[in-house]
């Protein structure tokens, strides 16, 4: 079972049973459909912490910047995964990732809680 980790404590892992995350596609092994995976947070990190696992229950393409309406994240998917706007998003995955986001499209994914 793969690890996804986390590096802030977001609301959505905290109380809400189904939530979304944006993550660039694995080189090795792309997120899957009904995929299990173990949340943690700080994995890599002394705080490591096992939070639960959960289900990959949908993905869909999208692309942090570009020009193609049909592809880039909306104001509501930017606020349903913990910023507050849209702007706040692309300036933190701009920040985090840097010219990733021209580059490559990154997974929406969907994740339903299966265990605590």
């Amino acid at each position: 079972m793969r690890i996804m980790s986390f590096t802030k404590k977001w609301d959505k892992l905290n109380n809400q049973p189904e939530f979304t995350t944006f993550r660039f596609q694995r080189k090795d092994k792309d997120w899957g459909i009904g995929e299990v995976v173990q949340v943690y947070y700080k994995s890599r990190s002394p705080q490591r912490e096992k939070l639960f696992e959960a289900e990959i229950i949908d993905k869909a393409l999208r692309k942090i910047a570009t020009a193609h309406e049909q592809y880039r994240p909306t104001e509501e998917e930017a606020i349903a995964d913990g910023f507050n706007n849209l702007i706040e998003m692309n300036t933190y995955f701009g920040v985090t990732y840097g010219s990733r986001i021209f580059e490559e499209p990154i997974n929406k994914l969907t994740l339903r809680r299966v265990s605590p």
